[in-house]
Parts: C-alpha cells; structure tokens; sequence
C-alpha cells in the first residue's frame, strides 16, 4: 500500500453550526433537492430557491468589514470546534466564549446579512432525470473561499504566516485529529447527517472501526457497484461516486469550467511543455471527479489498462476544489494543489491515460492500493478499486488521450452547461473511439 503525503480532513456539518446559533436561518444545512420542471430540464444553472438567491458569485464586498485576519481566526476556529478529543460540554463553552470573542464582533453581522440574501453551494444533477439537487456548502468552505479569493494570498495572516501556509496548517491539524481513537465518536452523528445506509458496508458495524478515517474510507460489499456493460470492451467507467463534469478536448474545459491562467498540460502534470508526455497528451479528453465529504472515498480504475511506472507526487497547496473555486479565472487550482500523477496504458487502444487525485482544502491523504516499487505492470480491469482518500471532499482528474474515448451524451450535454452529474463507480461515462482500438 502507498501513501502519499496529502493531509487529511475537514469538518462534517455534524456541530450544527453551535459556533454561530444566533445566525438566522439560510446557513449549509442537509442538501436541498429541487426538482426542475420537465420543459425546463435543459436549462442552466437555477438562481434561487424558494424565492432566496443562490450565490453564484463570491463578491469581495460580501464580507468588506472583515479583515482578513479575522477570517482566518473564524475559520481556525469552526475546525477546533469539532474537535473530536474535546467533549460535548466543551465543545458548547467554546461556542459560547467564541460567540463574544471581540474578532467576531464584525463578521456576525456580516455573515447575518449574507445568510438572509443567500443560500450557500451548488447545484449538481442527477443522472437520467435531470433533477437539480442542490448541495449546500459548509460555512467553512465559504469563509475559506473568500480568504482565498480576496485575502491576496502572500500576505501574512495574522502576521505569522501565508494564506497558503496556513491552510496547510489546519489541514494537517485536521489530520491527524481524525486518524485518532477519539475520532470515532464523530462516526454515528456523520452517518445521521448524512442519511448514510450501513447496508451496503462491507463492515457494517460501526464499532469495528478504529478511527474516523477508517470509517470515512469504508470499503461497500461486492458488486455494491457492478460495473456498466462489464463485457464490452470497448467501455470507460466512472473512477468514483462523485459529481462529474466531462469536455471532449482540455481547450473546452478551459472555456466552460476550469478558468485558472495556468491550466495547461504541462502544468497539471507536472511537466515540461517539450516534453514526450506533455506533447503526448495535447488535445487530450478530461473528466473531472469532484468527491463530496459523504460520497464513498475509494476510487475504482476506469479503464482495462496497464500501470505504466509509480505515481509521481506534486508538492502544492490545499485551496478548496468547490465549483465556484475552480471557475475563478485569476484563481489556479488543480495546477496549483498537491496532487498524485500515475500514467497507464489503455489495453483496447494502446493509448494513455493520466489519473490524478488532488489534494484539497481540509482534504484526506491519498492511499494507492499498491506497493510503488511493484506498480509497473499491474494491470487493472474496469472497476477494480485503485485507492482512496481520507476525509474531506477530494477530486480525480483523469486525462485521456487524444483520440481514446468519446464520452457519453448526457454528460456532455450537462457540462457544457457548467453543471456536474452525479455518478457512481461503474456508471458509464463513455466508450473507446473503434477507430483506436487495435483489434478493431
């Protein structure tokens, strides 16, 4: 087993927000299904929810009386309060001491008025209906995101340290809070929160496991996701229970979904832009994988295919990978956060494919079911699981190469409009171009 040295977690909505009980409703709670009319289900993105606005938008003026030092305190402090080796009672005179702390005094108001204009997150659709479900963002991803976006990210926080420095220190906080014993405490309220069935566990009892992470990275019984049209060569699976966005050539995903400046081949990769695999892979196919805090962690190879060497780890930061994130088009992401590349050979087609899990803002370390040193070689059939993460909402990027694969209609239809589908491993996500296929 290889771990690679991504930390770990975030904060499951399981503390009800206690920090900030006096905010009036409208703050992330369980998600919001909204299901759109039927003449309506090639529409965009919806801006409202019951007659409240959506926040499309992160706007700087949004929280113009706080400074940025204090929003790094707000945002240190929603992760201290779930910590798992404090108490119950504790934990709520935490919240009362925070709640008149003298740092707040500017951000309650603010964040009051935000949470009365708007509902925090995005919406995603689900898959052969066309229902908009609405996911709601956690608070901390939305303070996060506007630290990010207008905190200018070289400044110091708190004269100590950078934004992106110190978002590499809680993240690594939160990771080792939730490999311990005491984490499993959080296991049974996460489950509630999260409407999770233990059914389809293949450890039902929740008692067996050792710490959250263990639970966060469940293994499901066999054939809990049987694979799409197993005997047809020619087909490509879904990597992971996600939200999924797909674009034919890497040039689309640049107009439509990825903004950030350096969103280039090389740069994802890691990469020289001369090089035999950046040239490789120019014009390649690119599906995006974004995994949500209660999806199941463990991600499945999408292809027939050969491990062609190691995976290579890029050293980056932890910025957060929610939507409104990743289209910022002066804020990089997925080129800028930590990440893990491993190159494989389709076998029906004998070209490449790059499959990358990326770090994130609070995210889980990313663990390949197989030794580096014997990886090259081992093949996988479609749906054989290849790893997992540890808690957070974590991202797979895969990239295939141009000429591999044409993806499947509905998918590309959504994503064309911003808007992920969700998907569950096995679900087919598209088939190899004949044309490529050695034997066709």
């Amino acid at each position: 087993m290889s771990l690679c040295g991504i930390p770990t977690p975030t904060i499951p909505n399981i503390f009800k927000y206690k920090l900030y009980r006096s905010l009036p409703a409208g703050l992330p709670v369980p998600p919001v299904v909204v299901v759109t009319d039927p003449s309506d289900l090639n529409a965009g993105h919806p801006t409202s929810i019951g007659g409240k606005a959506v926040e499309l938008d992160i706007q700087e003026t949004s929280l113009k009386e706080t400074d940025q030092d204090d929003l790094a305190r707000a945002l240190e402090a929603l992760i201290h309060a779930t910590d798992p080796s404090s108490s119950t009672d504790s934990a709520e005179l935490n919240s009362v001491d925070l709640r008149t702390a003298g740092w707040l005094k500017d951000l309650l108001p603010e964040l009051e008025r935000l949470a009365a204009s708007y509902h925090f997150g995005n919406f995603v659709v689900t898959r052969g209906t066309g229902e908009k479900v609405f996911e709601s963002m956690p608070l901390y991803a939305r303070i996060g995101m506007h630290l990010l976006f207008y905190g200018r990210a070289q400044i110091l926080v708190l004269n100590t340290e950078t934004v992106g420095g110190f978002l590499k220190r809680i993240s690594e906080k939160q990771g080792a809070i939730y490999d311990s014993a005491a984490s499993v405490t959080h296991i049974p309220s996460f489950i509630k929160t999260y409407s999770l069935s233990v059914d389809e566990l293949l450890e039902p009892d929740i008692l067996k496991y050792r710490c959250f992470n263990d639970f966060f990275a469940r293994r499901l019984k066999p054939n809990a996701r049987p694979v799409r049209n197993a005997d047809d060569p020619v087909g490509i699976c879904s990597a992971a229970d996600s939200r999924l966005a797909v674009y034919q050539t890497f040039d689309i995903a640049r107009q439509v979904w990825v903004k950030g400046r350096n969103f280039t081949v090389p740069e994802l990769l890691g990469v020289d832009p001369a090089s035999d695999t950046a040239l490789r892979f120019d014009g390649s196919s690119l599906a995006i994988f974004r995994l949500a805090p209660q999806d199941y962690h463990r991600f499945h190879c999408p292809i027939d295919g050969t491990i062609d060497g190691p995976p290579h780890l890029i050293q980056g930061d932890y910025y957060t990978v929610n939507p409104q994130a990743i289209n910022q088009p002066a804020f990089d992401v997925l080129t800028a956060n930590v990440r893990s590349v491993l190159y494989m050979t389709h076998g029906p087609t004998g070209k490449k494919m790059a499959f990358i899990p990326v770090g994130a803002l609070l995210v889980g370390s990313i663990v390949w079911d197989f030794e580096e040193k014997t990886a090259t070689g081992k093949t996988y059939k479609r749906g054989e699981e290849m790893g997992c993460f540890r808690y957070g909402g974590s991202t797979i990027v895969c990239l295939f190469e141009k000429g591999m694969l044409n993806f499947d209609i509905d998918l590309v239809n959504w994503s064309h409009k911003a808007l992920e589908t969700l998907v569950q491993v096995g679900e087919s996500i598209g088939t190899s171009v004949k044309e490529s296929c050695r034997h066709a």
